[in-house]
């Protein structure tokens, strides 16, 4: 038998910067959502799905991956995307929040996963929070 590695490159990352962590977790969102379906956040359109999400996680960098996985599943098991957020309860292991989005007959890129390569939610020295997110399409 014989096995040979190879590599493929087939990511799409987004680099955040917000002044809030809440701000974070909804950029996050949004640019994850972007990606999906290019644009479609910034159109004007009718938002027909709310769904609470409820993430426990061990620490803000896990809770943030494990939240946009949460919401990836969700977006293509309703094939929906999801634009707005509006998050009742974060801390450092938990967060609860709905989810706004609209329905969509196709996608524009298929996300695979939401991943932790150089992901580090963390303040910065302008004291705002960043991190980088890598999706696998």
């Amino acid at each position: 038998m014989k096995i040979q590695n190879v590599r493929h490159t087939a990511d799409l990352g987004l680099k955040l910067e917000s002044r809030t962590l809440k701000k974070l977790f909804c950029d996050g969102v949004l640019g994850m959502s972007n990606i999906l379906k290019g644009g479609i956040c910034q159109e004007n359109v009718r938002f027909d799905k709310k769904i609470r999400i409820e993430i426990r996680s061990l620490d803000y960098t896990c809770l943030l991956i494990d939240f946009l996985s949460e919401i990836l599943s969700v977006s293509f098991s309703d094939k929906s995307v999801f634009c707005k957020v509006d998050i009742l309860h974060l801390n450092e292991k938990h967060i609860i929040a709905d989810i706004i989005g609209t329905s969509i007959d196709r996608y524009d890129e298929e996300i695979k996963a939401v991943t932790y390569h150089e992901a580090h939610v963390r303040k910065n020295s302008k004291n705002n929070w960043e991190t980088n997110i890598i999706f696998d399409i």
